[in-house]
């Protein structure tokens, strides 16, 4: 889910300004032979991108219904669905949504019977969602320069939800948690996320709405962007877009 704080400038481990992220002295450049020396702009050679909160959004509205009809506070089921104890097996995938949803639906019982409490888990285990289609604009636009990787904490079923939402070939690399074993602020994720684009961690650009996550990567070098809205992206990006593109 998102996270409503918003940090719009990039941050990197050596508190560059944004004009200037990390792994890029301002003003380096390149010789080419005996000729001109040629500027290289590219700020970063990979962005790496969260999916959910930055790219997919739910829809909650049924289960809002459902938990005031059930006499239950709103967010009470994502409370529980997104407890550590919880989610972070069916992330690192040692469970399927449908024991997700069995663990939801148990912790619920104390809460609402046990009926309500399993329509309630499966209700949220299955929220529609949709892509924030600007956002996938401006990172194809990203893709004309720089590999894109969707670094996500997911379940073994995103890549059948990012085939639903029409981005089953979007990016060049997807890192999912639950296919890796690995969750973010896990710092292995970001490793394998970094050789997945083929670049140096300190030449990536990460973009997730959870600042944990980003702290974690700027931690290894990474320029991180706290998501917080789609001019956060755009700031980010506007120094690579200015660029030459890569094909």
């Amino acid at each position: 889910m998102t996270n409503p704080q918003a940090i719009p400038e990039a941050v990197s481990p050596t508190d560059l300004p944004s004009s200037a992220p990390a792994g890029v002295p301002s003003g380096a450049d390149v010789a080419s032979g005996d000729g001109p020396r040629a500027v290289d702009a590219r700020p970063f050679d990979a962005v790496l991108c969260d999916l959910d909160g930055v790219i997919r959004f739910y829809d909650m509205t049924d289960l809002t219904r459902m938990e005031r009809a059930a006499g239950i506070a709103e967010g009470t089921t994502a409370a529980i669905a997104l407890a550590p104890e919880n989610d972070l097996p069916v992330l690192r995938g040692e469970q399927t949504v449908e024991q997700w949803t069995d663990a939801i639906a148990s912790a619920l019982t104390g809460h609402v019977p046990a009926e309500s409490a399993r329509e309630l888990a499966t209700a949220f285990a299955r929220t529609s969602f949709r892509a924030d289609e600007d956002v996938v604009e401006l990172l194809r636009r990203a893709q004309a320069h720089v590999p894109v990787v969707l670094v996500t904490n997911a379940t073994l079923e995103v890549e059948d939800d990012l085939a639903r939402l029409g981005l089953a070939y979007f990016a060049d690399d997807v890192v999912n948690s639950a296919r890796v074993g690995v969750a973010k602020p896990d710092r292995a994720i970001y490793e394998i996320a970094a050789e997945r684009a083929g670049v140096p961690m300190e030449r990536c650009l990460f973009v997730d709405d959870r600042t944990e996550n980003v702290e974690a990567a700027v931690a290894l070098g990474m320029t991180g962007v706290v998501y917080g809205g789609i001019a956060d992206l755009e700031a980010a990006l506007a120094p690579l877009l200015d660029a030459a593109p890569r094909y």
